[in-house]
């Protein structure tokens, strides 16, 4: 059969016009826009926490993106303003100030002459909005611990980040003592979001009188309950925490007591992610035995994860801490 020698039809194909162009980009650009949006507002783990800071004037929040704990550029920065401006860190030498006074002198001053500078006038001239105890004044509870006062800033990083906690978060402390570590919870957690039971009226005080206001924490209104033997039933039914957490408080217990406090806090850490750190030892289970410890914690629906330590940015030290996770709703 002979080939045909009529010329090629032409090739098929799509043929697109201008407009259906314009129309496709559009769509596309609306996709990727509401994308974006629904990726920005994730509730996804983040190393940093946004605050909204309310500006008085009665303009809009700012939002501050704030790290929990230093980089090592943050470290770096420290060494080399240091270097830059020639400071040598001298042993044992006080700072050598206008009117330099120990601990102990400025409590006789502030006993003695009502401090260095203060109101001689009548008592209705005084404008001290809370009267604070001069043993507070001179922070003496600051040397309650046994430890720098410092460290309780690097138990709330450890805690912090171990927990994958956020500002809307919820904390529990059992004996927060004075605030060496709460204030740093405090000052991150939203108002009200930070709890502890504390049993000692003085460490109290302390808290009241002159740890919140000094640092200006009175606005977050932070729920510290006074009671002891465990005793939870103060901060509400139906809350659960993100963090509940006993900084050498359980060693001090008797086991039976802490196993009471156990009960009652299991439904209190939220399920699956919440955790329940206690520091030092975990005697109360141990003195059972390993498989009678962990029976018992899980008819509580507890789970024992293992064991963490941390480091100490200021001075060498560090702490070692026991993590449960509530397994079951």
């Amino acid at each position: 059969m002979a080939l045909s020698s009529s010329s090629p039809a032409p090739a098929k194909g799509v043929v697109i016009t201008v407009p259906v162009l314009i129309l496709v980009a559009s769509a596309a650009a609306v996709f990727f826009f509401f994308l974006l949006s629904s990726l920005s507002s994730c509730d996804c783990p983040s190393a940093l926490a946004t605050v909204r800071v309310p500006v008085s004037d009665g303009a809009a929040d700012v939002s501050v993106a704030e790290r929990i704990s230093p980089s090592m550029e943050d470290v770096e920065w420290v060494k080399d303003q240091i270097r830059i401006n020639g400071l040598r860190m001298q042993d044992n030498v006080l700072r050598k100030g206008i009117n330099p006074r120990t601990r102990a002198q400025q409590l006789q001053d502030l006993l003695n002459f009502k401090g260095i500078s203060h109101n001689d006038g009548a008592e209705s001239d005084n404008h001290t909005a809370l009267p604070c105890p001069g043993e507070l004044l001179v922070e003496e509870h600051h040397s309650n611990y046994g430890e720098p006062w410092a460290g309780g800033r690097d138990v709330f990083e450890f805690l912090a980040k171990s927990s994958h906690l956020r500002p809307s978060s919820r904390v529990l402390e059992i004996g927060c003592g004075t605030l060496r570590v709460g204030l740093h919870f405090i000052r991150y957690l939203q108002p009200k979001r930070y709890h502890c039971l504390e049993r000692d009226e003085l460490s109290l005080m302390a808290a009241f009188r002159y740890e919140l206001p000094s640092q200006g924490l009175l606005h977050k209104r932070p729920l510290i309950v006074r009671g002891e033997d465990m005793e939870f039933s103060k901060f509400g039914s139906g809350i659960v925490y993100d963090l509940i957490y006993a900084s050498a408080v359980f060693l001090h217990m008797p086991d039976k007591l802490v196993w009471i406090g156990l009960e009652r806090l299991a439904s209190k850490v939220k399920p699956h992610d919440g955790r329940i750190f206690v520091s030092h030892n975990v005697k109360f289970c141990s003195r059972l035995g390993g498989e009678e410890c962990t029976n018992r914690l899980s008819s509580l629906g507890l789970e024992y994860l293992g064991k963490r330590t941390h480091d100490s940015l200021l001075f060498n030290h560090y702490e070692i801490w026991f993590e449960f996770r509530r397994f079951k709703a």
